[in-house]
């Protein structure tokens, strides 16, 4: 049986095209004539080549640094009246951007009489800084720790203050940023959430490139300062430890070494109480002498050794995210994880009078 005259044209033309092969090789013919076969008459329509399905990745990224990832909920943010999560990282989430163990709130450094005010993050010269909240730039420069500007001997180095935009209690908040190695902003300038506001560096008294982070209220000074680790709000699935320790005299236990260990994965963290210093403040409402942020929700035992007793004492506690979780210790009577009363309003930090002169 013949080809349909119609199509022999077009069979004659692959074919054709198909004998030239590379080196004088014929290729193996994709299309054979196959005898016996009955005639179908069909009328060819020429549709265009489609376009080859192409995959397009993204550049891979740079390792993470941690299981940090940033939260889910909004800024500010509280789950309880009496919580206030209003501030974001001032470093950024590829970073490492959470407190150094050895330099929290309330530490004692280089002598007993100097406690830490805030909580430094460690991380490479030149990471941009980024303003944690909304707000107006009220100091640039050297001087901040003495309030003198221009101060080249002031341990803060190069250094920005913000005044917020919002308050706590109708009470002033402000945000500091220490040791910069370069600022981006002048006094005066508004900045919203994430704007770089300088570099870190490591001017004045450092052991390293760090920001120096810390939350002031109702006064921008030295004698003002809370935990930031109150402050800042936790990462996705993680949450907050607070505590308040305390001898049978009901008098908080100093720069105690706590043990936290997470009953999932056996990871240990170690915290250690407050260090006793006119410039550290308890919250109004926790009272607390203890702070570790940056817990991955689930259950923890809580350890560390009282006085002169043998054995350890410990507790179980459980974190959830974006949450604080309290508890408190009072010498023989042990640990319990109510939470403290309802607070006044009407209060100040233990460490000025009522009557000092607030400051810019």
């Amino acid at each position: 049986m013949k080809p349909n005259k119609s199509i022999l044209p077009l069979l004659l033309l692959f074919l054709s095209a198909c004998s030239s092969g590379i080196g004088g090789v014929t290729p193996t013919p994709v299309i054979a004539i196959v005898a016996d076969q009955p005639e179908v008459a069909f009328e060819a329509g020429i549709t265009p080549s489609p376009v080859p399905f192409q995959f397009s990745l993204p550049t891979p990224g740079a390792e993470p640094v941690s299981a940090w990832r940033p939260p889910l909920y909004p800024i500010p943010w509280a789950m309880s009246a009496y919580d206030h999560f209003y501030f974001a990282r001032p470093i950024a989430a590829d970073m490492v951007n959470w407190p150094s163990a050895d330099y929290r709130y309330g530490g004692v450094f280089f002598g007993r009489s100097i406690v830490h005010t805030g909580v430094d993050i460690p991380t490479p010269e030149g990471t941009p800084i980024m303003a944690a909240g909304p707000g107006t730039i009220v100091w640039t420069g050297w001087g901040l720790f003495s309030e003198t500007p221009g101060n080249q001997d002031d341990p803060y180095g190069l250094a920005v203050a913000i005044r917020h935009d919002f308050g706590y209690n109708d009470q002033q908040l402000y945000t500091i940023y220490a040791h910069m190695s370069m600022m981006n902003v002048i006094v005066g300038q508004h900045v919203e959430t994430g704007e770089v506001i300088g570099f870190v560096g490591s001017t004045g008294a450092t052991t390293g490139p760090h920001v120096h982070f810390e939350v002031r209220f109702p006064h921008n000074s030295f004698f003002y300062t809370y935990n930031p680790e109150l402050w800042i709000a936790p990462p996705q699935g993680w949450g907050v430890l607070v505590g308040r320790m305390m001898n049978e005299k009901g008098e908080l236990i100093q720069q105690v070494n706590v043990t936290v260990t997470s009953e999932a994965t056996g990871d240990i963290f170690v915290v250690r109480t407050y260090g006793k210093g006119g410039a550290v403040n308890s919250d109004p409402y926790y009272n607390e002498n203890l702070v570790l942020g940056d817990l991955p929700a689930g259950i923890y035992k809580v350890s560390f050794r009282y006085a002169d007793e043998a054995k350890d004492r410990q507790t179980w506690v459980e974190i959830f995210p974006g949450q604080v979780t309290y508890f408190t210790f009072h010498g023989k009577d042990g640990f319990a994880t109510e939470r403290p009363p309802v607070p006044t309003l009407d209060f100040l930090p233990s460490a000025l009078p009522s009557t000092s002169t607030p400051q810019p």
